[in-house]
């Protein structure tokens, strides 16, 4: 198994999507609140998907989507505008992949599991969650987790 990062910084990952070569992508995981004692939790609850997707001309959009794990629930689904995008996502390393849109109506592990196979780098231990059946949460359920601000115009 090769441990080199294959990843992308974010002007690379632009530029591979205003060329037409495809989307990227980015994903950071979230973990629930802290015990009583003080720890977090091991496990990550759920996570936040970034994909860059070229919009034609030259031009590339951030679909935003965020949401826990095996819930069709999402706590954001958003389409951010080029100039909108927040400084904080130039931190991110991307991963070149191909995407549909019909993906980013399913659960967040189901479009991460799409993702990363069809960027061709999903390892042998990864669960196929496109075979797991789908469930909803109740209006009961709560996620937590930090949106991220669009760039004031």
């Amino acid at each position: 198994m090769t441990t080199e990062d294959t990843r992308m910084s974010y002007a690379e990952a632009i530029a591979y999507v205003k060329q037409g070569k495809g989307s990227a992508f980015a994903v950071t995981p979230v973990f629930g609140d802290q015990d009583e004692h003080g720890e977090a939790p091991e496990a990550a609850e759920g996570a936040r998907v970034f994909v860059l997707q070229s919009i034609g001309a030259g031009d590339f959009q951030l679909r935003f989507v965020a949401g826990p794990f095996f819930s069709a629930a999402y706590a954001a689904n958003e389409t951010i505008p080029a100039d909108e995008i927040p400084a904080s996502i130039e931190e991110l390393r991307f991963m070149p992949t191909t995407c549909q849109e019909e993906w980013f109506s399913a659960q967040v592990q189901v479009l991460i599991n799409q993702l990363v196979n069809a960027a061709g780098v999903a390892p042998a231990q990864m669960p196929d969650y496109l075979s797991v059946p789908n469930k909803g949460a109740g209006p009961e359920a709560v996620f937590p987790m930090t949106f991220i601000e669009r760039k004031k115009k």
